[in-house]
């Protein structure tokens, strides 16, 4: 698992290189417009709600002692929350809308890497590799909640909760790193075969993942280069494990 990990944080090595070589950032121009278009609904929507699951969280306090802290205390857990939930629903929206984009780019990366211009892999047209984007987002995100609340309900208790936010971060690098790999897995693999070949490869997911949800710390343009750096890596590694794979069988 480690040294699958350090693998998936690799790939961002060369990325930015191999964007400009290959002449790849036309492919992210709609892609940042729609991470951009994204963000702010989201984040307008964040800002609205926090407060109010946080007045909501504070209705369970029925005492007169301690209310004041506690509607603070809740506050900020309902901050904590819509944070939460909006970088899921962020990460899963842009990455399932920019699959027709996103699969170009890994068709380019792998003609690159392996000198073969035109693949002989599944050939799939726009609105296919978008309603491959919907239905594995979806699948991921379902996935993702289900992990997660209890993962949040966690973070309430004292001691215990301080791993919540470690295991919160992980399982969304998981699935940030699993989104960027199908853009090439697509073309090789049935939807089910996808699933399998991540699940093998979880590690490479995440070690994509994590740099993908720490460019987002960066205000403006991590919105900008996380889709870039992330999918450039991902495709990267991707097409690597599956050659590697090949040459073993």
């Amino acid at each position: 698992m480690i040294k699958h990990i350090l693998q998936g944080l690799q790939g961002y090595a060369g990325a930015f290189g191999l964007i400009s070589k290959l002449k790849l950032w036309k492919y992210f121009f709609i892609p940042i417009i729609i991470s951009f278009v994204t963000a702010i609904i989201i984040s307008v929507l964040a800002y609205g709600l926090s407060d109010n699951i946080g007045n909501f969280i504070a209705k369970i306090w029925f005492w007169d002692w301690g209310k004041e802290t506690f509607t603070t205390i809740s506050s900020f857990i309902g901050g904590f929350v819509v944070v939460a939930l909006g970088l899921i629903l962020y990460r899963h929206i842009i990455m399932a809308l920019s699959a027709p984009f996103m699969s170009p780019v890994s068709e380019k990366i792998e003609a690159h890497l392996t000198g073969i211009q035109q693949h002989q892999h599944r050939n799939t047209s726009f609105s296919e590799q978008l309603s491959r984007g919907i239905k594995i987002n979806l699948r991921n995100l379902t996935r993702e909640l289900l992990l997660t609340i209890p993962i949040l309900l966690i973070s309430f208790i004292p001691v215990i909760g301080i791993i919540s936010g470690i295991l919160l971060f992980l399982t969304q690098a998981y699935y940030a790193g699993f989104g960027n790999m199908d853009y090439t897995l697509e073309r090789h693999f049935k939807y089910k075969e996808s699933i399998s070949f991540v699940r093998r490869y979880r590690g490479i997911a995440i070690g994509n993942g994590i740099v993908f949800m720490l460019l987002l710390l960066i205000p403006i343009f991590g919105i900008i280069l996380v889709l870039p750096l992330s999918v450039t890596a991902a495709s990267l590694k991707t097409v690597q494990v599956i050659n590697a794979e090949k040459l073993s069988h």
